[in-house]
């Protein structure tokens, strides 16, 4: 059934209005975010007291997400928007201007970012800072200041929240770090679709190699760019490679075809999956990212 822009309009306001409703009788603020891992965090930090939802689902591709009329209206209601920034919502611009007065707090702020080193975007900074456990505890206090201001009175909910989240951050950094030093001198070159391993490849001692460094377009790569990284490959004679879960695989796929190296599987970056899929929560992206690589390449879990 197709809407009309005035049944449209009519059921923004009763959006607002239920919102308003809602807020009177005291029920929890909500809290909107850009993408899955940055609300998985923030539920993680809030607990009960905040009512935390993603404005894109499990498997979208954020960096050139269209937004819908329902994201507008929902947002409308929302008390506040968490983003990541350094340019990967190219689309979040936009939204605030058609929404108006929600503000937003932005989860990368002291972060130094990696910076791109290839093609258009040479000099930009990339934005999968969260691929790096250490940043995600950036992200994580900053997270925590924003629920504190939004919510004094849950100031020792958040606190105590941000504190054991954190903690288990550490952990899988320790982890992740013990595993993946396991990875053979020779066999420490990962190779994906789009350059978002940046971070991780600099915390745990590996070399990158991509088709392209951001997916502001859905594309399999130019014939140039899989040439180069077909050479990389054969050159540095690379096990495997591996693609994001939000991309076709086909480029790569023809990576490995003609590299003569295994087509390591699918990884995880700028979405979770669902409840049911491998990846619900952040640090389980995390840990499936490493054992795919790991299993690739030949460490050890």
């Amino acid at each position: 059934m197709i809407r009309s822009p005035r049944n449209l309009f009519l059921a923004g306001l009763l959006a607002v209005a239920g919102t308003a409703q809602a807020a009177a009788a005291g029920e929890k603020k909500t809290v909107l975010t850009t993408f899955t891992i940055l609300a998985d965090m923030a539920k993680n930090v809030a607990g009960n007291r905040l009512n935390v939802v993603s404005i894109t689902k499990p498997g979208a591709e954020i960096h050139g997400y269209q937004f819908t009329p329902s994201d507008l209206v929902n947002a409308r209601g929302a008390a506040l928007i968490l983003n990541n920034g350094l340019g990967l919502e190219l689309w979040f611009e936009k939204f605030t201007r058609q929404l108006g007065k929600v503000p937003s707090v932005t989860l990368t702020d002291g972060i130094k970012p990696v910076s791109i080193s290839a093609d258009a975007y040479k000099g930009k900074p990339n934005p999968h800072a969260w691929m790096s456990p250490k940043n995600a505890l950036i992200y994580v206090e900053n997270i925590r200041k924003a629920f504190v201001k939004l919510d004094p009175a849950g100031t020792r909910v958040f606190n105590a929240n941000a504190k054991a989240y954190s903690d288990q951050i550490r952990a899988v950094d320790a982890r992740l770090k013990t595993q993946l030093a396991t990875l053979p001198r020779n066999q420490r070159a990962l190779v994906t679709c789009e350059g978002a391993f940046s971070y991780l490849t600099r915390d745990y001692g590996l070399s990158e190699h991509y088709l392209w460094p951001v997916n502001a377009e859905e594309g399999q790569g130019t014939p140039r760019q899989i040439k180069g990284v077909i050479d990389v490959v054969r050159a540095e004679k690379i096990p495997a490679v591996f693609c994001e879960s939000t991309v076709p695989t086909r480029g790569m796929q023809q990576v490995a075809k003609e590299a003569g190296a295994r087509f390591g599987g699918v990884l995880y970056v700028d979405s979770l999956t669902d409840a049911k899929g491998p990846v619900p929560t952040y640090l389980k992206l995390l840990q499936k990212d490493a054992d795919t690589i790991l299993k690739g390449l030949g460490g050890q879990k």
